[in-house]
C-alpha cells in the first residue's frame, strides 16, 4: 500500500520530471494488480470526496434484509449501479392483492346466458339455462353449473360430442316430464343413463319395453351363467362356420330346469328319492351331458320354453338369427333305473 501511495504521488506532483519519474513508474507498474473500473472510479471518488458527496451509496444499500460487510463495500459499489438501472421490483404486497382476481376472472367465464345454444353431435338445440339445472344430479346440470368447461363450435354454440337424434326426447322430459314413445324407450333410456338423468330413467323402466325386461332379467339372474354361455354359443358357432366354409352352424344345447332326473313315471318314486337321498347317493346322479352348452337348473315358475324363447331373442338382439328344436334326451344310466332325461336341443345359427 506505501509504493501504491509513492507512486501515485511521483506520477501527480513531478510532471517537469517525466523522463526520470516516467521510467520508475514503468518499472514499478508490474507490481500492481490490475483493478476492475468500478474500484478505480471508488478510489477516484475517496480522492476526490470534497467535491463529490457520497449519499448516492447509501440509497444502494438500504434493501431490507440484506447485512452487507465492510470489505465488500467496493464491490458493492458495482452492484449498486446495476441495481439503480433495473426497474423497481413489485413489492410482496402487491402479489397478495392480485390472487383474489383470479376467482373473478373464473367467476365471469362461469357466467351462462339465459337461452342455451347446443351442438349436440351435429344437431342444434335450444333450450333455457333452467331447464338443463332442473335435477341437479344429472350431468347436464353439473356441465352447466360453471365448474367445468364446454367447448364451443364456430358459430358459439355449446358442443357436446354425442348423437343427438334422441336428445330432443330428453329435452321434453327436462321441460315438462313428457315420456317418450314405445319404440323409441330403449334408446332413450340409454341416452338417459349417459346424461344420468334418475327420474327418467325411473320413469322409463316403468313402462314397457322395459318392464317385462325387468321381469326377464329377474328370471335370468337365477342363471348367473347365462351370458357366459350365451358368448360360448356365439364363439362355437362362428368356429364352426369357419371350419367348414357353410353359411350356418348346428350346436347341441341341453337346457333342463329340474337339477335331477324325472319322467311321469317316475316322479313318485323320484320324489321320494329327492327328499331322502345322502350326499353319496346325489352324486350318482352328477353327470355332465354330451353336448356345447347346457343351462340349468334353476327355480322358479318359468320353465324350459321361456328360457329358450330368451337365447332365441338376445342372439335376435345382437344380429344372430338362430333356430332351435328338440332332437331328444339324454339317455345316460344313472343308477338302478333312473336316466338323465333332460332334454337337447339344436340350435341353427344362420350367419348370412
Amino acid at each position: 500500500m506505501h509504493q501504491n501511495g509513492s507512486g501515485g504521488s511521483s506520477g501527480s506532483s513531478g510532471s517537469d520530471s517525466r523522463g526520470g519519474g516516467g521510467g520508475r513508474e514503468r518499472q514499478q507498474a508490474p507490481s500492481f494488480s490490475p483493478l476492475p473500473s468500478a474500484t478505480t472510479r471508488v478510489r477516484r471518488f475517496i480522492q476526490e470526496r470534497r467535491t463529490l458527496p457520497l449519499p448516492r451509496v447509501m440509497v444502494v444499500f438500504s434493501a431490507a434484509g440484506d447485512t452487507d460487510k465492510p470489505s465488500d463495500a467496493m464491490s458493492g459499489s458495482d452492484t449498486a449501479e446495476d441495481e439503480l438501472r433495473k426497474p423497481p421490483a413489485s413489492p410482496s404486497p402487491s402479489r397478495s392483492l392480485s390472487k383474489p382476481l383470479r376467482p373473478a376472472l373464473s367467476a365471469q367465464e362461469q357466467e351462462f346466458p339465459e337461452v342455451i345454444s347446443l351442438n349436440i353431435g351435429g344437431m342444434y338445440f335450444t333450450t333455457r339455462l333452467s331447464t338443463l339445472r332442473r335435477y341437479e344430479d344429472t350431468m347436464l346440470a353439473a356441465m352447466f353449473s360453471g365448474r367445468h368447461y364446454i367447448p364451443r363450435d364456430a358459430d358459439g354454440r355449446y358442443f357436446i360430442d354425442r348423437d343427438g337424434t334422441y336428445f330432443g326426447d330428453i329435452l321434453n322430459f327436462l321441460r315438462e316430464g313428457e315420456l317418450p314413445h314405445r319404440s323409441r324407450v330403449r334408446p332413450v333410456h340409454r341416452e338417459a343413463q349417459y346424461y344420468s338423468i334418475g327420474p327418467l330413467l325411473d320413469s322409463l323402466e316403468d313402462i314397457q319395453p322395459l318392464t317385462g325386461e325387468k321381469v326377464r332379467q329377474a328370471f335370468l339372474d337365477l342363471l348367473p351363467y347365462y351370458r357366459d354361455n350365451l358368448e360360448r354359443i356365439v364363439e362355437i358357432a362362428k368356429l364352426r362356420a369357419m371350419q367348414k366354409k357353410a353359411r350356418f352352424a348346428k350346436l347341441k344345447i341341453c337346457v333342463y330346469k329340474e337339477e335331477m332326473p324325472i319322467t311321469p313315471y317316475e316322479r313318485p318314486l323320484f320324489n321320494s328319492l329327492r327328499f331322502e337321498r345322502s350326499d353319496s347317493e346325489a352324486k350318482l346322479f352328477e353327470h355332465h351331458c354330451e353336448v356345447d352348452v347346457s343351462f340349468g337348473p334353476w327355480e322358479a315358475v318359468a320353465d324350459v320354453y321361456d328360457l329358450l324363447h330368451c337365447i332365441v331373442s338376445d342372439l335376435a338382439e345382437r344380429g344372430i338369427t338362430a333356430e332351435q328344436q328338440c332332437i331328444g334326451v339324454c339317455d345316460k344310466h344313472l343308477i338302478n333305473h333312473y336316466y338323465c332325461k333332460r332334454p337337447i336341443y339344436e340350435f341353427k345359427i344362420t350367419w348370412w
